[in-house]
């Protein structure tokens, strides 16, 4: 700041210490005068003030007096105080409390004022800096959680920190699991949507997922994937649970069941009801960060995975199905009814696969 910018508030009671002070400095800084702590406050309501100085004695009140009543309103300042011996105790302790930068004695040496104005001004400066480095430092904290939230609607919580632990270089490494996989389908979807505008298609496909998404999570799940009319599931990818079989099944029968409520929202615009495929498989996978270092996405690869979008697909003819396939069948057969298919050929398999179609609960 350069000096002339400076404002500087002289307060004193004694008129002529008031002419005598702007005839000193008023060639350096911009300089504002007040007879009374009141006539003071009147100012700094329209000026922005960078340092007051106050004399001590006043007969309204005394300086320490006017700065405790203005400190919250207008705690910017840098603040001095004009003393004569008898009052420099309690000014000292003024100083100790935080509230004044320095006291001078009275009357006041010019090369003494103007060294404690320049060091006022160099500390209204830093602190004006340090002022600036806290909100940006704050707007970027903030656009930070911002960021964090809106990633975490990419990809599931539990894997954000992780990845965040970890360095760069062992972001793309992957693991080995063993965990069930759902894939969950809209059956015929182009007729289902074409009488609908495109917003309302967006607008049927985020319902869609909201309400199904809140099932997955609701038994132990994460959604993996959305592809176009498609929720791809996991059960055992980020947290571990010695039953996701059954999880996964209970997910899909109340998956099924919550179509109900998107068919009532939609009931007067789609040209059908809307019903679903689900395949259900378990196996090992490998999970991880998947990409380049320009974008990555977290994801399941391998046989399992494949299997179980297989197992979706024969449900293209059989709506509102869930059929699962051997594996997640030996876990759970004590406790569902089942009606056993006859073995199918898949893509991808060089033998026929057994499914098993979920009947309900024993």
């Amino acid at each position: 700041m350069e000096n002339k910018d400076f404002k500087i508030l002289y307060v004193d009671d004694e008129k002529q210490n008031l002419i005598s002070f702007q005839a000193t400095f008023r060639r350096d800084y911009t300089i504002f005068t007040a007879l009374s702590g009141n006539e003071a406050i009147e100012i700094i309501k329209n000026e922005d003030i960078h340092l007051i100085i106050s004399d001590q004695r006043m007969p309204e009140m005394t300086g320490v007096q006017f700065f405790e009543k203005i400190l919250h309103a207008y705690p910017d300042p840098v603040r001095m105080i004009l003393t004569g011996y008898s009052d420099v105790e309690a000014v000292i302790d003024a100083i100790n409390n935080g509230r004044v930068f320095r006291y001078i004695s009275k009357p006041w040496d010019e090369n003494e004022l103007r060294m404690n104005i320049e060091n006022a001004r160099f500390l209204y400066d830093i602190q004006k800096k340090n002022k600036a480095i806290v909100r940006d430092l704050q707007s970027k904290i903030e656009e930070q959680e911002r960021t964090l939230r809106l990633f975490i609607k990419y990809a599931p919580e539990n894997i954000v920190e992780k990845n965040l632990a970890h360095n760069e270089d062992s972001m793309l490494e992957g693991e080995l699991k063993y965990v069930t996989v759902l894939f969950c389908d809209i059956r015929g979807f182009t007729s289902v949507v074409e009488y609908l505008q495109p917003k309302e298609i967006v607008s049927l496909l985020n319902d869609y997922y909201s309400i199904l998404t809140e099932v997955v999570q609701k038994h132990n799940g994460s959604v993996i994937q959305y592809v176009g009319d498609e929720i791809f599931a996991a059960f055992g990818a980020h947290v571990e649970y010695p039953n996701n079989e059954e999880n996964a099944v209970f997910c899909a029968m109340e998956m099924i069941n919550k179509l109900d409520k998107l068919n009532e929202k939609y009931r007067n615009k789609l040209g059908k009801k809307i019903e679903v495929g689900i395949g259900i498989n378990a196996g090992d996978v490998v999970a991880g960060n998947l990409g380049s270092e320009v974008k990555i996405e977290y994801a399941l690869t391998g046989e399992a995975v494949n299997t179980g979008k297989r197992i979706e697909s024969l449900t293209i003819n059989n709506p509102n199905k869930v059929l699962i396939s051997e594996s997640v069948y030996k876990k759970i057969s004590q406790q569902f009814n089942f009606k056993e298919w006859e073995p199918v050929q898949v893509k991808g398999k060089t033998r026929k696969i057994t499914v098993y179609e979920i009947l309900g609960l024993k």
